[in-house]
């Protein structure tokens, strides 16, 4: 499984998207400070994940999100 996840900063002014093969380890790797993006912003808490059976549909919704549109469906539906 790849799961296509959205992460919050506990403060609520930061988002982050991303896909990994495992949510608990990724999101401990976030909140360790291993992550050079979202180092600044921790600790993070997920917001939403989306899993999906093959990678290609979830490398595409990941692009999908990190898209302009894709971030305003984000923030209505997600």
């Amino acid at each position: 499984m790849k799961y296509v996840y959205i992460l919050q900063s506990t403060d609520g002014a930061h988002f982050y998207v991303g896909l990994t093969g495992d949510l608990r380890i990724r999101l401990a790797a976030h909140n360790s400070g291993k992550v050079r993006h979202t180092s600044k912003y921790k600790p993070w808490q997920i917001k939403s994940y989306v899993a999906f059976p093959d990678q290609m549909p979830a490398l595409n919704f990941e692009k999908y999100l990190k898209s302009p549109s894709g971030r305003a469906f984000a923030k209505k539906r997600l």
